[in-house]
């Protein structure tokens, strides 16, 4: 209860990313800089190629092609969960049907094993000779 305050956490979130964001930034800056070096100390002879456009255009170019794949995918995801679905509807009905089939292909069975001993020509009586 003194007069410290808990930071809000939106607020504490936020710094989290500004400060994530400013890492990035400043490792970026350190990347460029140590290529800018290297590409200095490169001799006059080797010439590096030229890039088709600015390196931010490009990045935001392959930013939004990945983009657009996550979306694609996504899509594609949710058209398969529909797929699914429609399958196991489709299992479902077909279930429902088998249960009585298998139910009287089970009474057939039984029928035809307790009239079987009167059908067959060699029965019981037969073999036990009388």
């Amino acid at each position: 209860m003194g007069g410290e305050q808990q930071p809000e956490p939106e607020s504490a979130q936020s710094g989290l990313v500004s400060r994530s964001i400013d890492e990035f930034v400043h490792q970026l800056r350190g990347f460029s800089d140590r290529a800018r070096s290297l590409a200095g100390a490169v001799p006059a002879r080797l010439s590096l190629p030229s890039l088709p456009s600015p390196p931010g255009a490009m990045s935001a170019a392959q930013l939004r092609a990945v983009a657009q794949t996550v979306t694609a995918q996504r899509q594609s995801i949710a058209a398969m969960r529909a797929q699914l679905d429609a399958f196991d509807q489709q299992l479902a009905v077909f279930e429902r049907l088998l249960d009585p089939m298998v139910e009287w292909s089970a009474t057939w069975a039984r029928l035809e094993e307790a009239v079987g001993d009167f059908v067959r020509p060699n029965g019981p009586d037969v073999r036990n000779g009388g």
